[in-house]
């Protein structure tokens, strides 16, 4: 199968950003676009009926008018249309897990407490359970938004210290280095509340403390830094919650990466407390990707 940016098209405002951001990476990346739409209705293909008689008609207009914008603005994109009979969820996951997907893309509704707590219905049992990175777009993406004055568009990466990271890296490092953008690695780092004072951290536990996250991130970061000399990176130890210093950095940010465990069989699926925040706070396009 043909490498492609797989996007769910639901015809709301936000799945069409979502097809918007999906169209301009696809070409970043050089891959073809497929347009998902999953209806457990759909019927199969009628032959030679009039509009009003095809179960389909809504279902493939909704594709072929997004399909009909988008190669508008980039006429030699490849773009495949798919119609799936089955629930939204169900499709998205089996798309997630084709050999030739790269990443699915979802519109998020995240932000306002009301509106995160019914993000679930599809986009988080997806982000929670796929075997590819999931990127999801608010209605009014990040392209869309001018950064903070004096600040530079880039890619942000929420890095931990503990355990395998390089699925995620890889990635954040590929998607800054096909945009031409730096790339900012970050780590939060807790101290203990008795070490907490007026003005921020005790300078006797932030100096060693900082110091040793520093060598750690510049550790996990070092292969990469290799690998992706054409990226200009650049790191912080953000001595405070570390969903609170992603959530922070990625203000005017091009696109927030964070990191999920890939699911053990006879575990449930888990959003960590970064990944939660970045999803449900963050005001640019969040990448979700799964790691060991």
């Amino acid at each position: 199968m043909e490498p492609v940016v797989t996007v769910g098209l639901d015809g709301s405002p936000e799945s069409l950003s979502a097809a918007r951001w999906a169209a301009d990476e696809a070409v970043r990346r050089g891959l073809a676009l497929r347009l998902l739409h999953a209806w457990p209705q759909l019927a199969p293909e009628p032959v030679r009926v009039p509009a009003e008689a095809d179960q389909n008609y809504w279902a493939r207009r909704l594709v072929r008018t997004t399909r009909a914008e988008l190669q508008a603005r980039h006429p030699d994109l490849p773009i495949v249309e798919a119609l799936v009979a089955d629930d939204a969820q169900n499709a998205l996951l089996q798309a997630a897990s084709d050999a030739g997907t790269e990443m699915v893309v979802l519109g998020s509704r995240g932000l306002e407490p009301v509106e995160s707590y019914f993000l679930g219905d599809v986009s988080m049992p997806v982000v929670a359970r796929a075997g590819r990175p999931v990127v999801l777009v608010r209605a009014r993406s990040a392209e869309q938004e001018p950064p903070p004055h004096g600040a530079t568009p880039r890619v942000i990466v929420a890095v931990k210290l503990s355990g395998s990271c390089d699925d995620l890296l890889d990635f954040a490092f590929h998607t800054a280095a096909v945009r031409g953008v730096p790339l900012l690695a970050v780590h939060g780092k807790r101290v203990p509340l008795p070490a907490r004072v007026p003005w921020g951290v005790d300078h006797d536990v932030a100096e060693p403390t900082t110091r040793e996250a520093q060598t750690g991130l510049d550790t996990v970061l070092r292969p990469w830094r290799e690998k992706y000399p054409q990226v200009s990176v650049a790191d912080s130890v953000r001595l405070t919650n570390p969903a609170e210093a992603v959530v922070r950095a990625a203000e005017g940010a091009l696109l927030l990466v964070v990191g999920r465990r890939r699911h053990r069989r006879g575990l449930a699926p888990h959003l960590g407390p970064v990944t939660q925040a970045a999803i449900h706070h963050g005001r640019c396009p969040v990448a979700v990707v799964p790691h060991d």
